[in-house]
């Protein structure tokens, strides 16, 4: 098959398209035929990325969204067959799927939007997860509450902004782009464009979920009430920060889930979930494709490699 790959650590200038074996589908596994697969830019930041269990496993595939058909089936998998359209989350320390076929643990995928492109199916899992869960699982937003999403036109705050709204909460989201009509149409009371705007000065805030860290990740305790929830997804939250301020802080990595999933699905073709496509790349300009993130004034939403019809 034709691969995107790296043999060594590094950037986007070690990636390159070559031919790689076909992976088998283990028990448990089914073996899906890729059409479209959205890219992380930091993924190969991510010691994840390189190593299982401190062990050097180049050479490696990136891109850990996938969507596309059931291929094969390994033995034990019984909710699948061959020619089912499915869509998922690769966990981190697995090849991903900017390949023509990739094996993905059959628990990992669900049935795949039926009103979505592939290509808009692979942008939900990782961004869709990840605000889900922290809304939910981590934060657990009850409606009325007011809720600050740091990076709102990111392809995970871009998603945490409606998911949110659609939970009753009064969303305010920062921005650092021309995107404040895209996200007042996803339900954002609020939009603070951060060029001009601080977003210290608002608030006070029942839950802050923040997407971008840094000096952001520390400003944002100040605007959470007390007994408040910060939920970052960037890097764990200062030491002593969260006692300070009387709230609580929670870092968390995302996991797959199919049966959350399958609710994203049924928000997406119920017409109450958008995802947002920056740019898509033919699997031939995959390296290009990771390059593009430096790039400035990008789109909002997510990089998406389209890999078959």
């Amino acid at each position: 098959m034709t691969a995107l790959r790296a043999h060594r650590r590094g950037g986007p200038e070690v990636l390159v398209v070559e031919r790689a074996p076909v992976p088998v589908a283990a028990a448990g596994e089914v073996l899906v035929e890729v059409r479209a697969a959205a890219i992380t830019f930091d993924e190969l930041t991510w010691d994840e990325t390189w190593t299982r269990d401190g062990a050097d496993r180049t050479p490696i595939i990136p891109s850990h969204e996938v969507s596309g058909v059931v291929a094969e089936t390994g033995s034990g998998v019984t909710d699948f067959a061959p020619g089912d359209e499915v869509y998922g989350l690769i966990d981190f320390e697995r090849d991903g799927a900017a390949a023509e076929f990739v094996a993905v643990p059959a628990a990992d995928v669900a049935a795949k939007p039926s009103t979505a492109s592939h290509a808009v199916a692979a942008a939900l899992p990782l961004a869709g997860l990840t605000a889900l869960q922290a809304l939910v699982d981590h934060a657990a937003v009850r409606p009325g509450e007011a809720v600050l999403v740091l990076g709102g036109a990111g392809g995970v705050g871009a998603l945490t902004v409606q998911l949110a709204a659609g939970l009753g909460a009064r969303v305010t989201a920062t921005v650092r782009s021309d995107a404040r009509q895209l996200l007042s149409g996803f339900g954002a009371q609020r939009v603070i464009d951060v060029r001009t705007e601080a977003f210290d000065d608002s608030g006070p805030y029942d839950v802050v979920i923040d997407t971008v860290g840094g000096e952001t990740l520390k400003r944002s305790f100040g605007v959470l009430r007390r007994g408040g929830r910060l939920i970052t997804l960037s890097a764990p939250p200062p030491e002593g920060k969260a006692d300070e301020y009387g709230v609580s802080a929670t870092f968390f990595i995302v996991t797959p889930n199919r049966d959350q999933l399958g609710e994203l699905a049924t928000l997406v073709d119920g017409g109450r979930l958008r995802v947002e496509i920056a740019a898509t790349f033919p699997l031939g300009q995959g390296r290009e494709a990771f390059e593009s993130g430096r790039r400035p004034g990008r789109r909002p939403g997510k990089t998406v490699i389209i890999v078959g019809r």
